[in-house]
């Protein structure tokens, strides 16, 4: 039997844009054989939800309404505190980069690093990182997320990372994995370092693993660009939307497990 943690990557695929719009003019398609008039209501009600969803207004509508929000961190009050370490949760791994010979972070996963790494320089509080192979990793990838980040961490910011998991394969396990390593040295009260879509998920997940949590958000959704734009459909705006829509079925899942 499949594990149920390998087929989360695909129900989620499905579940949200553009699958899901796609799928329901699938529907409606087979559906205009038979009842001509409901087929296309269908039809024009996925397409104008496809549309939507990739407007960055509509993606910045979202997190403000369907997300939990948490304000920046103020750096220098970290320690002052009580704020023991910093953890930097990852975001995924490019497993091949012809150019560097080596696997390498995905943006985002560089950003959340690079931002727990200057609020290291702020507060002088020690760094964690959270990342193994993931439920939908690449067939390609053998390096653990966690590995990358150790050696990125001190290639480009000359940073060692006092803790790091190599194992988990989502965000609860994130929690659950680096829970004994930072126990060792005493260390609960962490500032969380992800996207401010991925925080309200991941402080739930490590409040329950035991973990005393100060969000420390970043990669802030904000109505960025100008009011035609901001309307106008984009790969953007779609990914946008869908990694908010991610989310809130997440925090959905989560209330009953």
């Amino acid at each position: 039997m499949i594990p149920l943690g390998e087929l989360k990557p695909v129900l989620t695929t499905l579940l949200l844009p553009p699958a899901s719009p796609l799928l329901l003019v699938f529907f409606g398609l087979l559906l205009v054989a038979r009842k001509k008039a409901a087929g296309l209501v269908l039809i024009f009600l996925a397409a104008a939800a496809l549309w939507l969803l990739s407007c960055h207004g509509v993606a910045v509508w979202l997190a403000h309404n369907l997300l939990p929000q948490h304000p920046p961190v103020i750096a220098a009050a970290l320690k002052t505190g009580g704020v023991q370490a910093i953890v930097v949760l990852g975001g995924g791994v490019h497993p091949v980069a012809p150019e560097y010979g080596e696997p390498q972070a995905s943006p985002a996963a560089a950003m959340r690093l690079r931002y727990g790494v200057w609020l290291s320089r702020q507060s002088g509080l020690p760094v964690a990182f959270a990342g193994g192979l993931g439920w939908g990793a690449a067939d390609g990838q053998v390096i653990s997320e966690g590995e990358v980040a150790r050696r990125a961490a001190q290639q480009d910011y000359g940073l060692a990372l006092r803790w790091v998991d190599t194992q988990s394969r989502d965000t609860m396990e994130n929690a659950q994995f680096l829970k004994p390593l930072m126990e060792k040295d005493k260390v609960l009260r962490i500032a969380l370092v992800t996207h401010a879509w991925h925080m309200p998920r991941s402080v739930r997940a490590f409040e329950r693993a035991g973990f005393i949590v100060t969000p420390a958000p970043m990669g802030f959704v904000l109505p960025s660009r100008n009011g035609v734009l901001l309307w106008t459909p984009s790969t953007d705006g779609l990914s946008t939307s869908q990694l908010i829509l991610k989310e809130w079925l997440g925090l959905l899942v989560q209330r009953f497990t």
